[in-house]
């Protein structure tokens, strides 16, 4: 059987960004979790993405796969960008490299070496590529957006541009009440059928021609699909990539839980 991978950071500029980026100097610990390592994106770094997309920052799942948006999030997202027809030829980066800890003070956010360093990315996927639209998951990722537009490179791009409302809204909103998780997801899936309109206009090249079929109140079967085998580091095993809920931090106090995730296999992966 035939498993295929994401082939990594083999080629410039990415090698380059991938071995010279910012730790604490850029990225205080009292704010991130410098200590798991900086993830740095999922998708194609092949010049053939038509649509990136600047999320926010990397959770626990995504911590020990080391892509981004590998999770529940980034199932919500897979199944957004398939509405437009785009089902491989994509690219995404956060707008932190490291999982913010806590809230972001906004002299953390302008930060002048984590602002450069992902500008650099920004400047990689954006200049000279075939990029059709750009989605910001978020207020931080459309910071992180309008920062690179006010940069030199960044002025005289002219390509689509939408916000839309972060795929984990309703969780985070709701807090575990049943009402409130029902009428957050109604208004974010509303919010995200409003760009699939304009998007549906700018991608004049998706992988797929298809009608475009806008969201429900809920999420229904098919709209949030398996993340590509394509996305992976090579060996993931099959539970990291078909389910979620697989990493949990753990622990009694902050700081146990700062220092801990714990990986708990699926039972129906073990043998009996």
């Amino acid at each position: 059987m035939s498993y295929p991978f994401d082939p990594g950071y083999y080629a410039e500029p990415f090698r380059t960004l991938c071995s010279e980026f910012p730790s604490h100097e850029g990225y205080p610990q009292a704010r991130f979790r410098v200590e798991w390592g900086p993830i740095f994106h999922r998708g194609r770094l092949d010049g053939s993405a038509r649509i990136l997309v600047i999320g926010q920052d990397p959770a626990q799942h995504e911590a020990i796969v080391r892509r981004i948006l590998v999770g529940e999030a980034g199932r919500r997202v897979q199944g957004f960008l398939s509405k437009v027809g785009i089902t491989k030829s994509y690219v995404m980066i956060n707008t932190f490299l490291y999982s913010v800890y806590g809230s972001v003070r906004v002299e953390n956010r302008r930060n002048v070496q984590l602002v450069g360093y992902r500008n650099r990315w920004l400047d990689a996927l954006l200049l000279n590529n075939q990029i059709e639209a750009v989605i910001a998951l978020g207020k931080h990722a459309m910071e992180a957006w309008q920062m690179w537009k006010d940069s030199p490179n960044g002025r005289d791009l002219d390509v689509a541009f939408c916000t839309i409302t972060h795929p984990t809204y309703p969780e985070s909103f709701s807090k575990g009440d049943r009402t409130k998780l029902i009428a957050s997801t109604k208004k974010m899936l509303q919010n995200w059928n409003m760009a699939l309109e304009m998007l549906a206009e700018a991608i004049t090249h998706p992988d797929e021609v298809k009608p475009l079929v806008s969201y429900g109140e809920i999420f229904t079967d098919g709209e949030k699909p398996g993340i590509p085998l394509i996305d992976y580091p090579a060996g993931i095993p099959v539970w990291m990539r078909e389910l979620d809920g697989w990493a949990r931090r753990v622990g009694k106090t902050d700081r146990k839980k700062r220092g801990n995730i714990t990986i708990t296999i699926p039972k129906q992966y073990l043998p009996l």
